[in-house]
């Protein structure tokens, strides 16, 4: 099937009554801010959710309109992409959004106008591509190994698409590989059909930070907005334990993100951090355009010698985002007010429509 043609976007777009937009997502991931952005910018909001978990939407009053679905999967049908345009809806795209929407059905029927390059998530759903991505960009990245036979150390392994953090493992030879890839078809949290898919690469000692970048396709500019850092279990949970009883426990250790908690990185790093989101908007200009459009994520870890390596990107605002629903400290010295990522996407929305630019942020 052919990728929907961005013309026809365009079109449902100038039907739209500019002056009654609505913003809507999927019901889950970083969708409370988004619609509490929303709104702060003067937009109407609508869920798109699954039935039994529109609690949080009512109890934050953050949604105006309501799409129940049997499924989350159900946002591509038809019916619901329909009651969708009639409301004028652009779509704000998100972890979430992605995994149940699917990528080939975003890029092939979803016929909503979103905002954002969806042309540019599966560069983050698929690590070759993704790759490609980092290498040209300049950007330093953990090494890959190709092939599990080769490992002769520490590695970490990882597979394709937003699992939050489910089904990654350390491993230290091909033997503990093979064990820990058993254990996780067991617990099904990989089907076969992932084993060839998995990626294996250097594992890096260091802090874990998510920095959160916004690129304005309006002004042509790239902005740090927050940093969080993650809750993984069960890796959390075993750090607590004592050295001398880590050994006795024979659960492996797994990397599911359980929450996020907002820091701020040591000030000498953040030439880096600027450096790290301008080479990667540059990287993607030339790779998918128009390359990055709107909220994007690095995934860092820091070494002991101030060296930031970036181990994955989210192309769509991460759900580290959350943690600055009121503001971060970067946001609030960029905007001298409070300003959630959700509220940075509406902004670029109102001036999209206030500069009659709209058709530059819209895929």
């Amino acid at each position: 099937m052919s990728k929907i043609d961005r013309k026809s976007i365009l079109g449902v777009l100038d039907n739209y009554d500019k002056e009654d937009i609505t913003i809507a997502t999927l019901g889950s991931h970083s969708s409370l801010h988004m619609f509490q952005g929303a709104k702060k910018e003067g937009f109407k909001t609508a869920v798109v959710c699954e039935k039994g978990r529109e609690v949080p939407y009512q109890r934050f009053d953050v949604a105006d309109e309501y799409i129940i679905v049997d499924k989350f999967s159900d946002i591509v049908n038809d019916d619901v992409q329909q009651e969708l345009r009639d409301m004028n809806s652009i779509v704000f795209p998100h972890g979430s959004f992605v995994a149940y929407a699917g990528l080939d059905n975003i890029e092939t029927i979803f016929n909503v106008p979103m905002f954002g390059n969806r042309d540019i998530l599966r560069w983050e759903a698929e690590r070759d591509l993704e790759r490609k991505l980092m290498i040209e960009s300049g950007i330093r990245i953990p090494k890959k190994i190709k092939d599990p036979s080769k490992i002769d150390g520490t590695v970490m392994v990882k597979f394709p698409g937003a699992r939050g953090g489910r089904g990654y493992f350390v491993a230290n030879s091909t033997e503990e590989f093979d064990e820990k890839i058993e254990a996780m078809l067991q617990r099904k949290w990989i089907e076969e059909e992932d084993i060839k898919e998995a990626h294996i690469e250097e594992y890096v000692l260091g802090c874990n930070y998510c920095i959160h970048y916004f690129y304005s396709g309006l002004k042509g500019e790239v902005e740090l907005l927050g940093v969080d850092s993650r809750y993984e279990s069960t890796i959390d949970g075993l750090t607590r334990v004592p050295a001398k009883d880590q050994l006795d426990i024979t659960a492996d250790p797994s990397y599911v993100i359980t929450g996020n908690h907002p820091v701020v990185l040591r000030e000498s790093l953040l030439p880096q951090a600027f450096d790290i989101g301008d080479r990667i908007t540059e990287g993607a200009k030339e790779l998918v355009p128009p390359g990055f459009n709107g909220p994007f994520c690095m995934q860092t870890l820091v070494t002991d010698n101030l060296e930031i390596v970036v181990f994955e990107m989210s192309a769509r605002s991460d759900g580290g985002t959350n943690t600055f629903m009121n503001g971060s400290a970067y946001s609030y010295l960029k905007f001298g007010e409070p300003m959630s990522m959700g509220q940075r996407m509406a902004r670029e929305i109102k001036n999209g429509i206030k500069e009659d630019r709209l058709d530059n942020i819209i895929t």
